[in-house]
């Protein structure tokens, strides 16, 4: 169960006079998947004891990291997240950005979308890892499993896999046969055989290895020039 241990040392350490700090949990979901956007959630509490599960017997379920959590659990807890929390936002970026940008800074891009839609800034950002991939002008703490360790960053998590996970399933019926709603765009034995007889659809990023696998549809990969620029591709 997820704690406010990382929350109360920021606190400590930047309120002034008592004032209230403004801390925003961020986590991602997608990103090493072949298909689908990255999406990140943004979210802030308001300190107060997080939303628990009924589990078997007298054991409760806390919050923490989704992918420790089942399907329906991090479904319940999406619904009573959307109530508890003082503010939380989704930012995503698409296939087409990943393949033209390179996964660093679509995942950037996709959190400062995330953070700008909150109603107020915040003061300071907890990133779960040890990079900061977000960079100024964003006040940023990194904390190596943080999904696990921080309330905040554990219902991001949450919020992002339930979002990603839905929008997934719901293109299973425009691209049937790929499992999207089994396995989210991420590599699975049904995925790659779709991949094999049909090829990559719009929703694939093109600029993966996958494609390396793929001698009838190698053809499309993209490619990144060094020489270039940032965001300028080609297909080799």
């Amino acid at each position: 169960m997820a704690g406010y241990e990382i929350e109360d040392e920021l606190r400590a350490a930047l309120a002034a006079d008592g004032a209230p700090v403004r801390i925003a949990g961020v986590d991602e979901v997608g990103r090493g998947a072949w298909a689908g956007p990255v999406v990140v959630c943004a979210a802030v509490t308001d300190l107060s004891p997080p939303p628990v599960l009924e589990g078997r017997g007298k054991r409760t379920i806390g919050l923490t990291d989704s992918k420790l959590l089942t399907e329906a659990h991090r479904e319940s807890f999406a619904e009573m997240l959307s109530g508890w929390l003082a503010a939380h936002a989704v930012g995503a970026s698409s296939p087409e950005e990943i393949d033209e940008l390179g996964m660093t800074e679509a995942l950037r891009r996709a959190t400062v979308r995330a953070l700008e839609a909150l109603p107020v800034p915040p003061d300071i950002v907890i990133l779960d890892g040890k990079h900061d991939f977000l960079r100024s002008p964003w006040r940023v703490r990194c904390e190596i499993k943080a999904d696990q360790r921080s309330v905040t960053v554990a219902a991001a998590s949450v919020l992002a896999k339930v979002h990603r996970d839905r929008l997934m399933a719901s293109l299973d019926g425009e691209c049937p046969g790929y499992g999207f709603a089994e396995s989210a765009g991420y590599p699975s034995p049904v995925h790659q055989r779709a991949l094999e007889e049909s090829g990559p659809t719009p929703h694939h990023r093109l600029s993966w290895s996958y494609l390396d696998d793929l001698p009838r549809w190698r053809h499309l990969k993209k490619h990144r020039d060094p020489l270039a620029g940032e965001g300028q591709l080609s297909l080799l």
